[in-house]
């Protein structure tokens, strides 16, 4: 499998294009424009499943040996290099307050995905995948308009870590993890109303249609990624809204929202965006330890960096849908950087295009220049790096040597809800140590994600969000225990409709 090692070479190579828009090479502070002063602002083993194994395949071979250069590159290039185009506003927008605009008007019914609460686990990661959606919203019945709870690729993450022995209970929850592998390894179906009692993380938020953005950003500046919303005065859902969507909104039609627009030509430094809090691994880390960090964490995604802490890659819990045939079970054994290559590869494989490896932007990158990049490539956050680090002076690790697949190491005192797996071939390992994170990145300083950009234009437009590391906090503790919330029967009057606060 030399060819996976030389994708994830070259695609950390494109990625070091030497122009000023996409290097992101630090750069004097701009100036400070005299209309716009936020110093005042705070910062912010068994029977063999077979639905999941009937689409067996392995890990694709890299797609860069036959394609042409990608035009998705050259079009990303562009908005990297000119992030002050912010797209085609709608004109149905122009002149109007942003503030008097209401979420019904940014949601779409159709793009609504409805599952069952009795449906199979394995029949709701397809259609969660087959969707293209980022959630599916649970219901009690097919003729259910409302929702219940959500199930989302953190929850596809929790259980594939249920099934592979990775999750442990404590005591209180043991012979509940003990019935469902058992129901598991004997063939049953395990419905989401069981799965999603491992454990959630993401809040269920409403909003009444009518709401206003002011509302959704302020809600989304507190740390909500998504909020469902409903017809006013019923639990009807007309949409769901999304952190990525409202920014995408915002940055289109930015020309129209003065308030906003003002904010883009500043440095993300300058107006204290950005946290130095941030979590990262090592590329020569196994992926399942990646995989139980961000569940243990309560985050979506996870820096993967080298020796010297230069950015290489980025894992997400979207990216676990790559891991849900049996085939691929040999992956949670190998290294974080070899499944960003298969990241890599799979993409090429279905879009046709190059796919970068990462994003990441400088402390004096303006706000314009973040939010294109993370427009443009459909991102949650984007890394902050500093100069870049020295390559390694120590010995290389020779990147031909095969790396043989083990299957996954299973604790012997609880049973386990999937077959025994058989190793893939020999792969190669690329060595953190050997890979050019200094030509493509800089070294890992900080996380700069839409919650933080939505806290921002809340706190300028006078909102008063609630503080996002409070919501960051919850998902930490509700990761550390197992079922930190009933089951899904209970979820609707566990729900938030924050147009009450």
């Amino acid at each position: 499998m030399a060819e996976n090692v030389k994708a994830i070479e070259d695609a950390l190579k494109d990625a070091a294009i030497t122009s000023p828009g996409f290097n992101d090479e630090p750069r004097s502070p701009p100036s400070r424009g005299s209309s716009m002063r936020l110093s005042h602002m705070p910062s912010p083993t068994s029977t063999h499943r077979h639905s999941f194994s009937d689409q067996l395949r392995g890990i694709p071979p890299s797609p860069r040996a036959n394609r042409q250069p990608s035009l998705s590159q050259i079009s990303v290039q562009e908005l990297y290099n000119h992030p002050s185009t912010a797209g085609v506003a709608d004109p149905a927008f122009a002149g109007r307050d942003w503030r008097t605009i209401t979420v019904d008007e940014l949601v779409n019914p159709e793009d609504v995905r409805f599952v069952e609460i009795d449906t199979g686990i394995e029949a709701a990661t397809n259609l969660l995948i087959e969707s293209g959606a980022q959630a599916l919203l649970v219901r009690t019945t097919s003729t259910e308009k409302s929702a219940v709870g959500t199930f989302d690729y953190g929850d596809l993450n929790q259980y594939l870590l249920f099934a592979t022995g990775s999750l442990h209970p404590d005591e209180e929850h043991l012979a509940f993890f003990q019935d469902l592998a058992k129901k598991a390894q004997q063939g049953h179906k395990i419905p989401l109303k069981d799965a999603k009692n491992l454990g959630t993380k993401e809040p269920f938020v409403t909003l009444p249609h009518t709401a206003n953005l002011t509302k959704a950003v302020e809600t989304f500046g507190g740390g909500v990624h998504r909020i469902v919303i409903v017809r006013e005065g019923t639990s009807e859902v007309t949409g769901i809204l999304s952190q990525l969507k409202l920014v995408q909104f915002l940055w289109e039609n930015g020309r129209s929202f003065p308030i906003i627009e003002e904010l883009y030509s500043e440095a993300i430094k300058d107006l204290g965006l950005g946290s130095k809090h941030v979590l990262s691994i090592n590329g020569d880390k196994p992926l399942k330890e990646a995989l139980v960090f961000m569940d243990s964490e309560g985050i979506t995604s996870l820096a993967v960096v080298d020796n010297q802490q230069n950015v290489v890659g980025n894992i997400s819990t979207v990216d676990v849908k790559l891991l849900t045939k049996a085939s691929s079970a040999p992956l949670l054994d190998n290294t974080c950087i070899h499944f960003i290559s298969v990241i890599l590869s799979t993409r090429g494989m279905n879009d046709g295009k190059d796919s970068f490896p990462v994003f990441h932007v400088s402390p004096y990158s303006t706000l314009a220049h973040t939010v294109a990049k993370l427009v443009a490539t459909k991102s949650h956050r984007m890394w902050i790096v500093d100069s870049p680090s020295p390559s390694s002076s120590g010995p290389p690790t020779p990147a031909a040597q095969p790396a043989v697949l083990h299957p996954p190491h299973h604790a012997a005192t609880f049973p386990q809800a999937t077959p025994s797996f058989t190793p893939m071939s020999s792969a190669p390992s690329v060595s953190a140590a050997a890979l050019p994170g200094a030509y493509m990145s800089g070294r890992l300083s900080g996380v700069v994600s839409l919650t933080d950009i939505l806290n921002l234009f809340a706190r300028a437009s006078g909102l008063h969000p609630m503080d996002p590391n409070d919501m960051r906090r919850q998902r930490r503790r509700s990761s550390s225990s197992s079922m930190v919330r009933g089951s899904l029967d209970s979820a609707r009057s566990s729900s938030l409709d924050v147009s009450k606060r």
